[in-house]
């Protein structure tokens, strides 16, 4: 969800943009700064890398001066920023740091034993650890003394209104140096407790709230009651540009994570949470692997596709494919194409399809998933990716928001030829439930290497022949499969869901 999609879609519900509701909710409000609010994320977030590969380029100009240092200085940078070493900290304390950086510029030494001599080489590291500890103390000094001149001050809202929230909003007033100024809160009114913060709105304002104030952070501590609301929004909200930290609810369980991985203000500790969703360079890795890895797929099992194809014109004549319509990311229906397995076409709109309505061949297909391999072409034309939640009908997907918790949460990647939850065995008429549990779990750790696992797992499956099943809790896949057939009889003819 990017800036422009909000406000388009408050234009097209025709509702007012963030802006202008924030301004009719509070009449003295005023809109701030966004290019001051731009210039000062920029200089925290840039600051840091730009301290770390000064100290590198020294480090190697006082040492030796060859392409082997640096290759040696840009080791040590990727090993920073992999490891989130360089993220830029409400709490700007060395002591926390020193261990990591100390790790950065020994990890890479083994890789340049062979093309430095060994002497050099341990005193490069020995200097870019010095150096590295050297110029961010030097960097935190400066920082501390801009933020309590309030020159790069971030504008934070609290989400949560009880006592928590107003101790954490009365010490980031006191201790400036901290560098977070709170402009708000948002979430229920919290009774008989004055606060020098406004109330700007409910829980499932935060973007447009986020949006209009030009917030850079939002720390959350929200009781538990209210998680299965702000989860969702949090998700949705991905892509605002605004940083999340969740204050635990047994702070004392907080020492659990290590310090180089947490923060705190005066005492009470965050935890920051990653982008939620894919991010704009994951999305270009993912969609370069489901090219090239498509087409190679596609290229393979093209014979074998050709003879299924003849097979199913055989068995059950025409049509040989069926196309369908399914949702995939942001709501967008796009057409599948799978191999016809079923005798009839007309199967009056079913959730499930029994083994009855299945020829011998595709009762074959459906067990190996054979039947998905048209799907390789939505994948090539950008329609679906390799791997993701698998799409269903809009129906469905309609009637399963509604009733499966985070269910609309699913749709923030391209759907999928084989997903998360189908190595699990949770396809066909298994718990939704879980499904979107498995779903969500993928999207919030996505990596390459998930990627590959999955498809590996995937591509092995049909060498058994028989698909998995995971059978979930009797009473919740009645309930859904009882309510699908009784209320999709009229809807286009359908095949059993993935």
């Amino acid at each position: 969800m990017t800036r422009g999609y909000i406000f388009r879609e408050h234009r097209s519900q025709g509702g007012q943009c963030p802006q202008s509701a924030v301004a009719a909710r509070h009449p003295g409000w005023s809109r701030p700064s966004q290019v001051i609010s731009r210039r000062m994320v920029f200089t925290r977030r840039t600051a840091l890398p730009i301290s770390d590969a000064l100290s590198l380029f020294l480090a190697a100009l006082f040492t030796v001066s060859d392409w082997a240092a640096v290759g040696y200085g840009a080791a040590v940078l990727i090993l920073l920023r992999c490891n989130g070493w360089q993220r830029p900290r409400i709490c700007l304390r060395l002591s926390d740091e020193v261990g990591c950086l100390a790790a950065a510029a020994a990890l890479p030494i083994p890789l340049f034993l062979l093309a430095m001599n060994q002497g050099v080489l341990v005193r490069l590291a020995a200097l870019s650890c010095g150096l590295l500890i050297t110029m961010r103390f030097a960097l935190y000094t400066m920082l501390r003394a801009a933020n309590r001149r309030k020159l790069l001050a971030e504008r934070v809202l609290i989400v949560g209104s009880g006592e928590l929230a107003a101790d954490i909003s009365e010490l980031l007033d006191e201790h400036a140096e901290l560098g977070l100024r709170p402009v708000g809160y948002i979430g229920d009114p919290a009774p008989n407790r004055a606060s020098s913060l406004p109330l700007l709105g409910k829980v499932s304002e935060l973007p447009d709230v986020v949006l209009a104030y030009n917030v850079r952070r939002i720390i959350v501590t929200l009781p538990e009651d209210n998680d299965a609301t702000l989860m969702s929004v949090l998700r949705a909200s991905g892509q605002l540009p605004a940083e999340v930290c969740v204050v635990p609810r047994m702070c004392e369980l907080a020492a659990a994570i290590p310090a180089s991985r947490q923060d705190d203000i005066w005492g009470i500790p965050l935890i920051p949470l990653r982008s939620s969703g894919l991010g704009w360079s994951s999305r270009v890795v993912k969609r370069t692997l489901d090219i090239v890895v498509g087409t190679m797929l596609l290229l393979i099992f093209a014979p074998l596709l050709v003879l299924l194809m003849v097979g199913v014109l055989w068995c059950s004549g025409r049509p040989v494919l069926f196309r369908q319509a399914r949702v995939t990311r942001s709501g967008r229906i796009m057409k599948i194409m799978k191999l016809r397995t079923v005798k009839s076409a007309d199967l009056h709109g079913r959730w499930m399809v029994s083994p009855e309505d299945c020829s011998a061949l595709g009762r074959w297909l459906r067990a190996t998933h054979l039947d998905e391999l048209p799907q390789l072409l939505n994948v090539i034309r950008g329609d679906m990716s390799l791997v993701g939640p698998r799409p269903e009908r809009p129906y469905f997907t309609s009637r399963f928001a509604e009733i499966v918790p985070h269910y609309g949460d699913r749709h923030r990647t391209n759907a999928g030829l084989t997903g998360w939850a189908q190595v699990h065995g949770l396809s066909g008429d298994t718990s939704i439930h879980e499904r979107a549990r498995f779903d969500n779990n993928y999207i919030e750790h996505w990596s390459l290497w998930l990627d590959l696992v999955i498809l590996v797992r995937t591509l092995a499956e049909p060498l058994s022949g028989v698909r998995k099943k995971h059978r979930a809790p009797h009473r919740k896949r009645i309930i859904l499969s009882t309510h699908a057939d009784r209320v999709a009889a009229d809807q286009e003819p359908m095949e059993k869901g993935s």
